[in-house]
C-alpha cells in the first residue's frame, strides 16, 4: 500500500460527512499525513443561468461564507489550520481534481451515497472526481443517519 503524505478530503457538508471525515484522520493518522478539506459549490449560474431573472451573487456570497463556516467546524475537531481549508467555486470534479494537484495530494477522499437508477446514469461527483484524478481516489461509502 502507497504511503501517503498528503490528503484531501472532499465533504458535501451533508451529516454524513463526519463518517468520510473519521476516516480520512484514521489514515492520515495511520501514514502521518497532512490533511487539507475541500467543498465545491457549483455557481448558481451553472443551475440556473439565465433562467432567473436576478442578481444571484449576493446569494453564492451567503453560500459560500455559510460553506466556510462548516467547514471550519469540520476542521476545528482534527485541529486542521486555516490554510488546508478549502471553500472552492466551480464545477466540483473539476475543481478538487485542480486543487489536488495544486496542493500535490497523493489521495483524494470522498464520500459516495451509493446511488442506483436514474442518478447513477446522471453520474455524481464522487463518480467524477474517480474518473479524473491523477491520484488514488477513496471512496467511502456514508450511510443515512438516522434521526
Amino acid at each position: 500500500m502507497a504511503e501517503y503524505q498528503r490528503i484531501l478530503v472532499g465533504l458535501d457538508l451533508s451529516e454524513e460527512s463526519s463518517q468520510v471525515l473519521e476516516k480520512a484522520a484514521a489514515l492520515a493518522g495511520a501514514f502521518g499525513a497532512e490533511v487539507s478539506l475541500v467543498h465545491a459549490i457549483e455557481p448558481l449560474t451553472f443551475a440556473y443561468g439565465g433562467d432567473i431573472p436576478m442578481d444571484l451573487s449576493e446569494v453564492q456570497e451567503q453560500l459560500q461564507t455559510q460553506a466556510k463556516e462548516q467547514l471550519r467546524k469540520a476542521a476545528h475537531a482534527l485541529n486542521i489550520p486555516t490554510e488546508r481549508q478549502h471553500v472552492i467555486l466551480g464545477q466540483p470534479s473539476t475543481e478538487i481534481h485542480r486543487l489536488a494537484a495544486d496542493l500535490g495530494a497523493d489521495l483524494i477522499v470522498i464520500g459516495s451515497h451509493g446511488r442506483h437508477g436514474l442518478a447513477l446514469l446522471l453520474g455524481s461527483t464522487a463518480n467524477g472526481v474517480l474518473h479524473g484524478a491523477k491520484c488514488d481516489v477513496l471512496a467511502i461509502r456514508v450511510h443515512l443517519e438516522d434521526k
